[in-house]
């Protein structure tokens, strides 16, 4: 079981190559065994930052969607003509943080066929939460995404 999980999380690592995950340097570092909970960390740097010298709340968002979608995409990775798009997402921002590594743990509140709802925890070294957010996710078919473009 633990080379399935270490597979996996191999995989949505690889899969962020030349992607916005990667542009902010996130890094999936664990996946329950139930596949209901991903964890993923991200450092922060001085682009991330607001003019104030705050963490800017979207790179918290950035980070919250980039776990969650995840989260989901692995719950249906063996369908293959399937897509997950976030349809909403909300955050409340509860402490500020100017440096660190920022954690994000994703779990899976509701699993159904068409709608994912997720809760995400974003918290630093510390243990401390920063922010938490709610997610909803879509999944669809390729088939009628494409016809829909």
């Amino acid at each position: 079981m633990k080379e399935k999980i270490q597979k996996l999380l191999n995989e949505l690592n690889n899969l962020k190559k030349n992607t916005l995950i990667s542009d902010m340097h996130i890094q999936f570092i664990y996946l329950s065994t139930k596949l209901d909970i991903l964890t993923a960390k991200m450092p922060i740097n001085n682009k991330m930052l607001q003019p104030f010298g705050y963490l800017h709340g979207g790179a918290t968002m950035i980070l919250s969607e980039s776990v969650g979608s995840s989260l989901s995409f692995i719950n249906i990775y063996k369908k293959k003509n399937i897509n997950v798009f976030n349809i909403e997402i909300s955050a409340n921002h509860i402490h500020s943080i100017k440096k660190g590594i920022l954690f994000s743990k994703a779990k899976m509140i509701c699993k159904g066929n068409t709608l994912h709802v997720i809760k995400i925890h974003i918290y630093n070294e510390k243990k401390k939460i920063i922010s938490f957010c709610k997610m909803t996710n879509i999944i669809i078919s390729k088939k009628k995404y494409d016809k829909k473009n």
